[in-house]
């Protein structure tokens, strides 16, 4: 509900980012930064809405209890970021090479939603409010959402592991992104692995930063 509340909050606040920007979704233009920006913003009331409304009625109304949503030692962000480097520089190119063998435009396919948000960005102030949105809030919430909330109510009625991996494709799947599914799936699950067996966000917070950041900055570079 928390996510489907966050779609259509989505829907509105980018739309009203269109009209004022005059960018058509059916365009192939970049999408401007303000409607990267307006859409986020209305997914994340939704997800972060569910999270408080979790808490506050069933958990004990404290983020970093019921969620693990802290940093507890010091190697936790370290560890985080070294996971999230190596998912995007060694396990989702992996998972792709034999795909790319039999299509030779699958990997320019794997790089255009990032693309998309990033091409608009042309001045390091854009950069870095982009980097704001897409490398340190998107993982904050998502992590909460995704591997707090869900995963954790979830490993409340399956085993640990299976838990792991549906969360896993449903992060996958709320991308909406066909091509990138598996990539993004197979990332959620090492994030999940990193939430479980540490018990707490810390790690795959800074797993999810890295990952972004990565993404985003080869992104720019590109252009």
């Amino acid at each position: 509900m928390g996510f489907a509340a966050g779609l259509i909050v989505a829907a509105v606040t980018a739309g009203v980012a269109e009209s004022l920007t005059g960018y058509s979704p059916s365009s192939s233009a970049p999408i401007p930064l303000a409607v990267t920006a307006a859409n986020l913003l209305g997914l994340w009331a939704g997800l972060v809405g569910a999270v408080l409304v979790f808490s506050r009625r069933w958990g004990s109304g404290h983020l970093s209890t019921d969620f693990g949503f802290r940093v507890g030692a010091w190697w936790d962000i370290p560890l985080g970021v070294a996971v999230g480097v190596a998912c995007q520089y060694g396990l989702v190119p992996l998972l792709y090479l034999p795909f790319e063998q039999l299509d030779r435009n699958l990997a320019h396919q794997l790089s255009q939603p990032t693309t998309r948000d990033t091409g608009a960005v042309h001045t390091p102030g854009g950069l870095a409010v982009l980097l704001l949105f897409l490398a340190v809030g998107a993982p904050l919430v998502e992590e909460l959402f995704f591997r707090g909330l869900l995963l954790r109510s979830m490993a409340a009625s399956l085993s640990a592991p299976v838990a792991i991996v549906v969360s896993g494709i449903l992060f996958g799947l709320a991308h909406f992104e066909a091509v990138q599914f598996a990539g993004l799936a197979a990332v959620g699950v090492v994030f999940g692995a990193l939430a479980w067996f540490t018990g707490r966000l810390g790690p795959s917070i800074g797993a999810h930063m890295a990952f972004n950041t990565v993404a985003v900055l080869t992104a720019v570079h590109l252009h």
